[in-house]
């Protein structure tokens, strides 16, 4: 999976596993190595029949002899193997992972997309309850800054609902000051 951040890559592996019911493994090629990967191997190899997901976050920072340690496993079904990358796989992953992988490219999300996720998120009994109120036009600005990455638009909600003051009718605000203030001190 090839995308910028914040599109929902991991989401997505998830989302497959839960609909083929394998158990999801995952692994960061920022923190794993050779051994995490002969870990993951041996759980998903323990719990056959059951069929594994094995999701690899930041794939590319994988060397080449990290790569290679997947491809037995993925040519003898050990595990369905989904990597996750923001960089461009034809340059950054060996030609044998590539060979056995099909690469989905994902876009930015619409900002249609995010001004709905951002209400939901808002308007919610698992979210903020209703207890923030948006000013006019805030709204789209929160959308503007978010550039198409779901993580940042919820980042930036979560510390406006943070900075806003209660008013008269029990609702924070979340006004263009807050969200300025916002921008300012986290992203």
């Amino acid at each position: 999976l090839w995308g910028p951040p914040g599109v929902g890559k991991t989401s997505f592996a998830r989302l497959l596993a839960d609909l083929a019911d394998y158990a999801f493994e995952t692994l960061s090629a920022v923190m794993a190595g050779v051994k995490d990967i002969r870990a993951a191997v041996d759980r998903a190899k323990a719990r056959q029949p059951q069929g594994t997901l094995l999701f690899v976050d930041e794939v590319h920072r994988f060397n080449k002899s990290q790569q290679d340690a997947f491809l037995p496993h993925i040519e003898d079904g050990t595990f369905i193997f989904v990597g996750a990358t923001t960089e461009n796989p034809s340059f950054e992953l060996n030609s044998a992972l590539l060979s056995r992988s099909r690469v989905y490219v994902l876009k930015d999300i619409p900002e249609e997309d995010l001004a709905t996720l951002i209400k939901r998120a808002i308007d919610s009994d698992a979210g903020l309850k209703g207890e923030i109120a948006l000013e006019k036009d805030v709204l789209h600005m929160m959308v503007q800054a978010a550039s198409g990455d779901a993580r940042r638009a919820l980042n930036i909600l979560e510390v406006a609902s943070d900075l806003a003051e209660q008013g008269s009718d029990g609702k924070r605000a979340i006004n263009a000051s807050v969200l300025e203030l916002t921008l300012q001190s986290s992203l």
